[in-house]
């Protein structure tokens, strides 16, 4: 690969941290965001900037995209592809669907240009961390040029194969997070309910064999049933329904999509997904 120029599109809350992570380890970055006001940060720390999105391709040979959905993502290509995109490698990094995913693909490679699905596990603390796992699937060839930027991003990463491999292993993950979490809730509440208060209940949670980086992570929230968004819960609640489509039909999947859907018209989409609790609740 020619000396990268990278561009990074979406500075929402993993986005922006993780574009922080490539400045840092020295890479040549731009970014561009539809909302201004998330460029200003990036710049201070050192980023090009991009007020047009038309600027991004023919200025760039490597682009990032994290972006919260199948619908965004669709926009955002439409617009790139507009351009030349001939030996451009594109990288998404976004929660989508794999139909999505593999379309893309294809008509990137149609047009000469090169592309990797690669989803991270982790929240907004390992992507400042630089600790997220980077779930990827495209061409293995493309995937070495990028283990350099994935090394700056993720603890590891994983090549799964071939396109919409990093995605469907990326809803399964976050379906198991799903499940974790709402268990989490309802043991907390079922102990509430019987006189366990909140704090003792995760002290006993978190020093059983039951505890984990999750329940630790969430514990503050829990205690203080305050629940600012690390992963919103919106997202979960598209990726449990993406989970579905790819084939996802057990009981407890449908319980899942359930209870998030509760939440979601109980206005929690942007709180964090450990704030499902408040969905639960109304059940005891």
């Amino acid at each position: 690969m020619l000396s990268p120029k990278i561009t990074w599109i979406g500075l929402g809350h993993m986005g922006a941290p993780m574009a922080t992570n490539l400045l840092k380890g020295g890479f040549d970055v731009a970014v561009y965001n539809r909302s201004a006001e998330k460029i200003r940060p990036l710049a201070e720390a050192g980023a090009r900037t991009f007020t047009s999105i038309e600027d991004v391709v023919p200025n760039s040979n490597v682009i990032f995209t994290m972006l919260s959905d199948d619908t965004a993502v669709t926009a955002v290509y439409n617009d790139l592809m507009k351009s030349d995109i001939s030996k451009k490698l594109f990288i998404n990094m976004s929660t989508i669907s794999p139909e999505l995913t593999k379309r893309l693909s294809d008509e990137i490679q149609a047009k000469g240009g090169n592309y990797l699905d690669a989803p991270v596990s982790g929240s907004v603390k390992p992507a400042t961390d630089g600790t997220l796992i980077i779930l990827v699937g495209g061409r293995e060839i493309d995937y070495e040029a990028a283990t350099m930027f994935f090394e700056k991003l993720g603890k590891f990463s994983l090549y799964l194969g071939e396109a919409g491999l990093g995605a469907k292993a990326k809803l399964a993950i976050n379906y198991y997070m799903s499940v974790v979490v709402e268990g989490l809730a309802e043991t907390v509440l079922f102990a509430e309910k019987n006189g366990i208060d909140r704090e003792t209940m995760m002290f006993i949670v978190n020093e059983s064999a039951c505890g984990s980086a999750m329940s630790k992570m969430k514990t503050p929230g829990i205690i203080q049933d305050s629940y600012p968004a690390a992963f919103p819960l919106k997202h979960m609640d598209k990726d449990i329904r993406l989970a579905q489509n790819e084939g996802l039909n057990t009981e407890t999947s449908a319980a899942m999509a359930k209870i998030f859907g509760e939440a979601m018209k109980a206005e929690l989409g942007d709180n964090d997904l450990m704030a499902v609790i408040k969905a639960v609740k109304s059940r005891f």
